[in-house]
């Protein structure tokens, strides 16, 4: 196995258990809607903030192209736990199982949260941005002193 392909498997599965360790500490279950007090904090820290840092961990470990590894630990995570709700565990009293629309808006809200996790883990951690290292800072001479 190519060492590109075996980090990139470690970033992903770093990523997937951190996702969903996160979950289980929050405690909360983004696929059930009870109301109103479905949106607490912890909501929304597991929505924005975890998948944020997942992004950042998948990044650190990949390296570059980090960026577009990041995406995929939560769709996974949340995939698993939407058919582990509807398949296995089933849905508790007082909750329901949010419809595949709503439950697609929230994936897409976590995976970007993850992307922006993904960006700042290249720019940050690694120093780099786009396709080159940052080297040096810019020539501060006037552009008429540099032509000359």
């Amino acid at each position: 196995m190519k060492h590109r392909y075996l980090t990139g498997l470690v970033a992903l599965l770093a990523g997937i258990a951190l996702n969903h360790l996160g979950d289980r500490l929050l405690g909360v279950k983004i696929e059930l809607f009870s109301g109103l007090s479905t949106f607490s904090f912890a909501w929304g820290v597991d929505l924005f903030v975890l998948p944020f840092f997942v992004g950042l961990v998948v990044s650190w470990i990949f390296g570059m192209g980090g960026k577009w590894l990041c995406y995929f630990p939560p769709l996974i995570v949340r995939s698993i736990s939407y058919a582990e709700i509807l398949y296995v565990t089933g849905v508790p009293h007082g909750s329901i199982l949010h419809p595949m629309g709503w439950w697609g808006f929230y994936v897409i809200l976590a995976m970007e949260a993850a992307g922006i996790g993904g960006i700042v883990g290249e720019v940050m951690i690694k120093r780099v941005y786009g396709r080159t290292k940052i080297t040096a800072a810019a020539d501060k001479s006037p552009i008429a002193e540099r032509n000359s």
